[in-house]
């Protein structure tokens, strides 16, 4: 099969579209003809390396895939040769307490398709059942990808974790993001009164048509706390949901007493100094997490497919141009998701 694979870190330029073995499917899983992945900031960090990252190389990029069903594994029942699918990259390892108490994404022996194994960024892939979602015949491969991994995230930190409820007020920061664009959508789907700061007009404009209800400009409000807290009557937000990490102090500053950080990431860098008097003088709350359940996955992935929520696109490319499709996510001149032809 093609791939776009590494067989050392460094920048873009590591990446090589090449032939790699086809994998075949074990008991209990199938193998997918990939039609559609999706790229995340995750899969530069992965191909830049960090210090105790250890990889089967040459490694695959890659989280989000959908396609068909091309062969079937021992013992599989639940799905048929031609079924669509989309994949579920919170590779829980089934066996666990956690993973037994449907609480997969906490799972001892957790790992992150493209992240510790090798990804979606191929023409084939094999992996376990519980893993994959049947999509209807007439919805697209693309859709879902640039929804799978980003709703998944966003509905866990702010459903589940954030228990954001209709009426409160929450803040974005960032606009064009997978997540943050997922997270505005899943917002209002809530209920709930958006405020999204965004670094420039034009993202901005965008996050408006996803139904954001104030935009905050931050190259022209470099504290953009005190808008938020002018925008709020004074009163400060409920939650933030802030996957940059180093806007922290600003984040504490916006939220009123009582409110919720929620993060999934840290997008500009993972240490930074916080102040942790804002904490316990207003009874602020942190709130991370990683990916969501499979139960959740299934969820968010049917109000998906129901038109409810609706993943954004910025731009589609074809397998063999990986590089340059990683290029443009990492000057952030996307809004939405990155997708890549198969």
């Amino acid at each position: 099969m093609k791939a776009v694979l590494f067989h050392q870190h460094g920048g873009a330029e590591v990446l090589q579209y090449a032939d790699f073995p086809t994998p075949q499917p074990k008991a209990g899983e199938v193998l997918i003809r990939l039609h559609a992945a999706a790229l995340n900031r995750m899969d530069v960090f992965v191909r830049n390396g960090w210090a105790g990252l250890k990889l089967e190389m040459p490694h695959i990029n890659g989280a989000d895939g959908a396609g068909e069903i091309e062969s079937l594994g021992d013992g599989v029942t639940e799905f048929q040769v031609g079924d669509r699918v989309a994949i579920n990259a919170n590779l829980g390892c089934g066996e666990c307490e956690f993973c037994k108490n449907g609480r997969d994404n906490l799972c001892k022996h957790w790992h992150l398709l493209g992240e510790t194994v090798r990804g979606t960024y191929c023409e084939y892939i094999c992996l376990p059942t519980r893993q994959l979602y049947k999509l209807p015949n007439d919805f697209d491969f693309h859709k879902s990808v640039a929804a799978a991994l980003v709703y998944q995230t966003a509905w866990h930190s702010m459903v589940s974790r954030g228990k954001v409820k209709a009426e409160e007020t929450i803040a974005i920061v960032g606009a064009g993001g997978g997540v943050n664009s997922a997270s505005i959508q899943i917002g209002k789907y809530l209920g709930a009164k958006v405020i999204v700061i965004g670094s420039n007009q034009k993202k901005l404009e965008q996050a408006e048509m996803l139904g954001a209800d104030v935009l905050i400009d931050r190259s022209k409000e470099e504290d953009w706390s005190k808008a938020v807290f002018l925008a709020t009557q004074k009163q400060g937000v409920d939650v933030i949901v802030d996957n940059v990490g180093t806007t922290f102090p600003l984040s504490f500053r916006a939220l009123k007493k009582g409110g919720r950080l929620l993060t999934v990431g840290n997008s500009a860098a993972p240490r930074f100094e916080i102040d942790n008097r804002y904490i316990f003088a207003k009874h602020l709350s942190i709130l991370g997490s990683t990916m969501s359940t499979i139960s959740e996955f299934a969820e968010v992935m049917d109000l998906v497919v129901a038109g409810k929520l609706k993943p954004v696109i910025d731009k589609t490319f074809e397998l063999k141009d990986a590089a340059q499709a990683q290029e443009r996510l990492w000057r952030n001149e996307n809004f939405g998701k990155i997708t890549l032809n198969i």
